[in-house]
C-alpha cells in the first residue's frame, strides 16, 4: 500500500491480465484482512470524444435528399 492508499500489484499480474495504468477497481471486503478486487467495467462512451476527434474534415460529408420523418 504506497502512501496515497494505492494498491500496487505485481508487474507480472499486470501483464498477465492486460491491466493498464489508470485502471479502476472495486475493492469488496470478505472478511478481516480479506478483499477481493474486481476491475471495473469501463463507461460504454470510453474512446467516444477520440473517435469523434478522428472524424473526416468539415465539409467531408454531403447532404442527401430524404422523405420527412414530420408525420410519423
Amino acid at each position: 500500500m504506497s502512501t496515497k492508499g494505492q494498491i500496487i500489484l505485481p508487474a507480472e499480474i499486470r501483464r498477465a491480465d492486460g491491466i493498464a495504468p489508470g485502471q479502476e477497481f472495486e475493492v469488496e471486503r470478505i472478511d478481516a484482512g480479506e478483499y477481493r478486487l474486481v476491475r471495473r467495467k469501463g463507461s460504454p462512451n470510453a474512446g467516444l470524444v477520440d473517435w469523434l476527434s478522428a472524424c473526416p474534415a468539415k465539409g467531408f460529408f454531403i447532404s442527401i435528399e430524404s422523405e420527412s420523418t414530420d408525420r410519423l
